[in-house]
């Protein structure tokens, strides 16, 4: 279990290479200004060079995954897939953008199955190349920057082309994952890259270099994403893929070159005083999920509880039980599957659902409500806690909230010219069919896996901006982004303040307690009302950004290594 690590000043010492790029030739289209919340301090930093060169925030955007991609590569990179947010301060409009990995033309419903037909062990089908997802990164970062650019694409590289060169220190967080990683050495370019001689972890502090990933990013850079899904780094995708010394796969360049990233209408729903709050529609469940939930709660008076209060977090926890109930019945890939969204977000539907809580107990097995609508058989799955997330507002009052993702720690564990390869093909459901049923969240050629990454915008009354927040975390994201919505639109608690509350997440079982002072006595109150409740510690990574009347209020998760930076 990873320890809970605060920030560690001296592991950035680099942070001067990341000296400002020279502006473009030409007058500045946004001012700058705004401001970055990012898991990596290097990472901000890059967000915010290209802020005062004048970017936008989609260019922001673009620098600081780069970066976290070289220095957080446990989490994120151009090697896996994202969701972004966009919101548009000058037409107020929000925008969605899709680059979630797709499954090969070649996948098949059965490819996690053993021969006795039986589901892989989660860890058995990561490791290797047959959980490898076409990346979308590249291709999204490139369409958002056609509609919300400002700088030169090429501009937005270079300091992540600059950090790769000239090196970066391993901080302890990162040192902690590799060296706790029984599948990384396994792979002799990772093996390389993250470990000593003698096996060991290179250690804290180490200057680690990769020019593979400058010149992979050089190449992006000059050419485009067309760099990137054709011609070499393509071929060399696909070989390492096909090639695996575990779990070889089935991804061809071919299908790097037909990858498209997707613009795709936003999810949003008036929540009490605000006008509404925003999400990704699917193939997350993210969004619908954290709308549900909070559908039902706003017919319960949450602003009279304190934050502290085990009445709220009862309510908490039994509004999320019933918006999983149909999450996991109704949520997948909506360009295969009908999903009925429409009425899972219906008023009227919400105040249905929140009518079953009771404030003396709990629900004893929450079901889906839809019934006229075709429930699809569930099947349980493992989401493990990982991914990335950031927040940024530019001068123009423009905002991203992006969540990233390689899938688990260190995705496949393989890399490619530099970059790890994701795993989220084991995001999808490993069984086909229940009782000659099909799974809707089954693999298939083409089909993206079902998330749980839950990007937020949260617009006031009037279209402006009031928000921009999310987090990494597996299927406890939506648990993790509820709190830090209800936290400070119900209980007006400042963004540092709401990322800072302990993480109470309840997903489809137990209520899950994040371990710190006061979860025991929390653990009784809820255990006396019929939780089954479990204490361990939730690495979070909530990173959000608050517009209010004194002007932009950020925070950062200390229990990762995050920052918010100003221009």
């Amino acid at each position: 279990m990873l320890r809970r690590l605060l920030p560690t000043l001296f592991a950035f010492a680099l942070i001067a290479s990341l000296a400002g790029c020279a502006a473009p030739d030409r007058p500045r289209e946004v001012p700058p200004g705004g401001m970055v919340s990012a898991a990596h301090p290097l990472a901000a930093e890059a967000g915010q060079e290209i802020l005062r060169a004048g970017g936008s925030a989609v260019d922001a955007a673009i620098a600081t995954q780069l970066v976290l991609g070289l220095v957080e590569p446990q989490s994120s990179g151009i090697g896996g897939g994202a969701f972004l947010l966009h919101y548009d301060g000058e037409s107020r409009e929000v925008a969605a953008y899709d680059g979630r990995e797709t499954a090969p033309a070649a996948a098949t419903g059965d490819q996690f199955l053993r021969d006795d037909g039986t589901p892989m062990d989660f860890y058995d089908a990561v490791v290797g190349g047959l959980s490898v997802g076409v990346p979308g990164v590249i291709r999204m970062l490139e369409l958002a920057h056609e509609d919300h650019g400002r700088l030169p694409w090429a501009d937005l590289f270079q300091p992540a082309i600059r950090l790769a060169q000239n090196g970066f220190a391993i901080t302890p967080r990162l040192n902690e994952l590799i060296a706790d990683d029984p599948y990384l050495q396994r792979f002799p370019e990772s093996r390389a890259y993250f470990y000593q001689a003698d096996g060991t972890a290179k250690e804290i502090g180490t200057i680690l270099r990769n020019p593979a990933y400058a010149a992979t990013l050089r190449a992006v850079a000059e050419h485009g994403a067309d760099a990137f899904y054709e011609g070499e780094i393509a071929a060399a995708i696909a070989a390492r893929v096909q090639g695996a010394e575990r779990n070889p796969g089935r991804m061809t360049a071919a299908d790097l070159a037909g990858y498209q990233a997707k613009r795709r209408a936003a999810l949003c729903r008036p929540y009490r005083i605000v006008q509404s709050v925003c999400g990704m529609p699917p193939p997350t469940s993210g969004g619908a999920t954290v709308l549900m939930t909070l559908g039902i709660l706003e017919n319960f008076p949450l602003g009279a509880s304190a934050p502290d209060s085990p009445e709220a977090w009862h309510l908490i926890a039994e509004a999320s039980r019933l918006a999983f109930a149909d999450r996991n019945a109704y949520l997948a890939d909506s360009d295969f599957v009908e999903v009925p969204l429409a009425r899972l977000l219906d008023s009227d539907y919400l105040r249905r659902r929140s009518a079953q809580i009771e404030p003396d107990s709990t629900i004893p097995s929450p079901q889906p409500g839809l019934q006229t609508a075709e429930a699809f058989p569930l099947v349980a799955q493992y989401e493990p806690p990982s991914t990335s997330h950031f927040s940024i507002v530019d001068g123009a009052g423009n905002a991203v909230s992006m969540t990233t993702s390689v899938e688990n720690a260190f995705g496949s564990r393989m890399m490619v010219r530099g970059f790890i390869l994701n795993n989220q093909l084991t995001d999808f459901s490993f069984r086909p069919e229940v009782e000659g049923k099909p799974v809707a969240n089954r693999v298939e050629p083409g089909k993206r896996p079902r998330s749980s990454m839950s990007p937020t915008l949260v617009l006031n009354a009037d279209g402006s901006l009031k928000m921009a927040v999310g987090s990494p975390g597996g299927s406890r994201i939506i648990g993790y982004v509820v709190k830090a919505l209800v936290a400070t639109l119900d209980w007006n608690l400042s963004m540092q303040q709401a990322i800072d509350l302990p993480n109470v997440v309840t997903r489809s079982g137990a209520t899950d307690l994040e371990a710190e002072t006061s979860a025991e006595a929390l653990a009784t109150d809820l255990q006396a009302l019929g939780h089954e409740v479990a204490i361990q510690e939730m690495t979070s990574g909530l990173h959000g950004i608050e517009a209010t009347p004194q002007g932009l209020e950020g925070g950062a998760d200390p229990r990762r290594e995050g920052v918010v930076l100003t221009p």
